[in-house]
C-alpha cells in the first residue's frame, strides 16, 4: 500500500468532484480537432478556463498565436508543465462503433485526435487546477507554470519556448502523454527530431535556354514542381547511405506545395517539401542535414530553382531523472489505474460486433487495467536497440528536460484485446474510443490525479525535490551550463514557422471546410484500382 497524504487525497478529490466538467472539457476540445500552428479555438478556450480559474495568462507566448504561458502563485518551487491540443489531418472519425465520419460536413480526410492529444491536456490542466486548489486551501508556497504548446505534431513550440527562455525559472516540470500502459520514463528517455522545409522557386525562367531556335519556342524551364519532385526521388536514393541501419532512426516527408500553377503552359514558380527525421544522437541528426542540404542545392543547379531552407524543429534528446520519476509513480500507484467501467466495455463490444468479432465479458488488456512495474517503459524501449542507445523515437517534451528535474507519466488509454494473436483492430476504432467519454475519461482522470498529487507532494517535500535537483546536477555536469548541458539548438530570436502553409480549417463563400475542399459527388470519381 502507498501511504497517502491528506492533501494528496484532497487532489482526488477535487478530480472526482469535477468529473463531468473535465470531460466536458475534453470533448470541447476534441471535436475543434485543430491541426499543428492552427489551434485558434483549442487555444482560446484553454486561456478562457486558466483566466477564469485565477491565473494570470500570456497570449501568444514566444510569438506563437496559439501558444500561452499561465502563472499562477509565487514563490519557490516553480513547478512546470503544458498542454497540448493539435489533432492529426487524415483523421475524421467520429466517436461511435462503426466507421462514421465526425462531420460530415467535411473532407472524409479532414482532422481529428489521434493519441490523443485533447485527453493529455484535459489531464494535465486539471491537474494543476486540483494543486492549486489543494496549495489555497493548505497555505503551501510555490508558483505553478503551465504552458499551451501548439503543434506537437510537428515538435513546433516547445524547443522556441525553450530558446526564449519559459522554461529558466522551472525547479521541476511534469509531463504527460497518454499510452498503452500505465507508468513513467525512468533511466530512459527520448530521441531527437530535427525538420526542414525545402523551398523551390522559378524566379528566372526566360534564363534557362539563352538562344532562340528558328521557327520554335524557347524550351521551357523544368520548374519547381519537377524540382520538388526531384528532391523527393534524389533523397529516397540517398537515404540509405546517409547512415548505417541502427539505432531506429527514420525519415519522412510531406509536400508542402506542389507547384500551384494552374495554367498549363508555364512552368510551376513554387513547390516545398518538408523533411522530418528523428535518432538518439545529434551528431546522427547533423549527418542526415548535410545529405539533404547537398540534395536540395544539386536539385536547384539541375532545374534552375532558387533553394531556399526554413527550420522547422530542432530538439535536443531527452534527459532522464530517476528522482522525480520516482514521486511521480509513488503517485500514480496512490491515483490507481484507469478504471474502465461496463458503459465501456459496452461500447467496446459493439466495435466487436461490427467487426464481425465474438464480443468479450472483458474486452480491455490486463495491461491498460494495471500499473506496470517502474521500469517497464525503459524496457520495452530497449528492447529493440543496441546496448549503446539512450534514447529513442523523439517528443519535444525532451525540452523540458534540460531546465530541471522531469519525467514523463503515461496513463493508459482503452487497449481492445486481440482475439487472436496477431489481428490488429483498425485504426477508425481506436480513434473512435479516444473521443467517447466512457473510454478516454478514465485516463485523464487518473493523469489529473496523479499530476495534481504529485506537485503537492513535491511542495511538501523539499527533500525530495533537492534530491532530484541533485541529480539533474549530476546528469548535466553542473546544472544549466554545466559541462555535459546541452544548450537550445534554436536562437531565441528564431521566428516561429506559422507562415508556411499547414493544413486546416478555412471559411469561403462555401461555408467552412477542410483546406481539402468536401468532394464532390462519388459517381465523379472513376476507379481505376481500389487499392489493397
Amino acid at each position: 500500500m502507498v501511504e497517502v497524504l491528506p492533501e494528496v487525497e484532497d487532489v482526488f478529490n477535487y478530480v472526482e468532484k469535477n468529473g463531468r466538467w473535465i470531460s466536458d472539457f475534453h470533448q470541447e476540445i476534441w471535436n475543434y480537432a485543430e491541426t499543428a500552428w492552427r489551434e485558434y479555438k483549442s487555444a482560446a478556450a484553454y486561456v478562457e478556463l486558466l483566466r477564469n480559474e485565477g491565473f494570470e495568462v500570456e497570449e501568444g507566448s514566444g510569438g506563437m498565436p496559439t501558444a500561452f504561458c499561465a502563472l499562477w502563485g509565487e514563490g519557490k518551487p516553480v513547478i512546470g508543465g503544458y498542454a497540448e491540443y493539435d489533432a492529426v489531418p487524415g483523421f475524421n472519425q467520429a466517436a461511435e462503433p462503426y466507421p462514421a465520419l465526425r462531420d460530415e460536413k467535411l473532407h472524409r480526410w479532414a482532422a481529428g485526435h489521434t493519441d490523443p492529444h485533447s485527453a493529455l491536456g484535459a489531464g494535465a490542466l486539471f491537474g494543476f487546477l486540483a494543486a492549486k486548489k489543494v496549495m489555497e486551501e493548505n497555505s503551501l508556497e510555490g508558483t505553478l507554470k503551465f504552458l499551451g504548446e501548439p503543434a506537437e505534431k510537428v515538435c513546433g513550440s516547445k524547443a522556441i519556448h525553450a530558446a526564449k527562455g519559459y522554461f529558466d525559472d522551472f525547479d521541476a516540470s511534469i509531463c504527460y502523454h497518454p499510452w498503452g500502459s500505465n507508468g513513467v520514463t525512468y533511466d530512459f528517455a527520448w530521441g531527437s527530431y530535427w525538420s526542414n522545409v525545402y523551398t523551390f522557386e522559378t524566379i528566372h525562367p526566360d534564363k534557362w535556354f539563352r538562344p532562340e531556335v528558328p521557327y520554335g519556342r524557347a524550351a521551357r524551364i523544368p520548374g519547381a514542381l519537377d524540382a520538388v519532385c526531384l528532391m523527393y526521388t534524389t533523397t529516397k536514393y540517398t537515404q540509405t547511405s546517409m547512415l548505417p541501419r541502427t539505432a531506429n532512426w527514420t525519415m519522412n516527408e510531406f509536400l508542402m506545395v506542389g507547384g500551384q500553377c494552374t495554367s498549363d503552359n508555364v512552368p510551376p514558380k513554387i513547390g516545398q517539401i518538408q523533411y522530418a527525421w528523428r535518432s538518439p544522437l545529434l551528431a546522427m541528426q547533423e549527418q542526415i542535414e548535410r545529405v539533404l542540404d547537398n540534395n536540395a542545392k544539386g536539385v536547384g543547379v539541375s532545374t534552375g530553382t532558387k533553394v531556399t531552407k526554413r527550420i522547422v524543429a530542432r530538439m535536443r534528446v531527452g534527459l532522464a531523472n530517476k528522482k522525480i520519476s520516482e514521486v511521480v509513480y509513488r503517485n500514480l500507484q496512490a491515483a490507481g489505474p484507469p478504471e474502465f467501467g461496463e458503459d465501456a466495455k459496452t461500447f467496446v463490444r459493439e466495435i466487436q460486433r461490427n467487426l464481425d468479432l465474438e464480443p468479450m465479458e472483458d474486452p480491455f488488456t490486463q495491461q491498460c487495467q494495471e500499473i506496470a512495474p517502474i521500469t517497464a517503459a525503459d524496457d520495452a524501449m530497449r528492447s529493440f536497440l543496441p546496448p549503446w542507445v539512450e534514447t529513442s523515437g523523439s517528443d519535444d517534451y525532451v525540452e523540458y528536460t534540460w531546465n530541471c528535474p522531469s519525467t514523463r507519466l503515461y496513463t493508459s488509454r482503452a487497449i481492445v484485446k486481440a482475439p487472436e494473436p496477431g489481428y490488429r483492430y483498425p485504426s477508425w476504432a481506436r480513434l473512435a474510443m479516444g473521443g467517447r467519454r466512457e473510454t478516454i475519461d478514465p485516463t485523464i482522470l487518473t493523469a489529473a490525479k496523479t499530476i495534481g498529487a504529485s506537485i503537492v507532494d513535491l511542495i511538501i517535500h523539499p527533500d525530495y525535490l533537492a534530491s532530484a535537483k541533485q541529480e539533474f546536477v549530476e546528469r548535466t555536469g553542473g546544472g544549466v551550463g554545466g559541462s555535459k548541458w546541452v544548450a537550445p539548438l534554436l536562437p531565441k530570436d528564431f521566428y516561429p514557422p506559422i507562415d508556411l502553409p499547414w493544413p486546416e480549417y478555412v471559411t469561403t463563400a462555401r461555408g467552412t471546410e477542410w483546406s481539402l475542399p468536401k468532394m464532390g459527388p462519388e459517381k465523379e470519381y472513376k476507379v481505376i484500382y481500389e487499392g489493397i
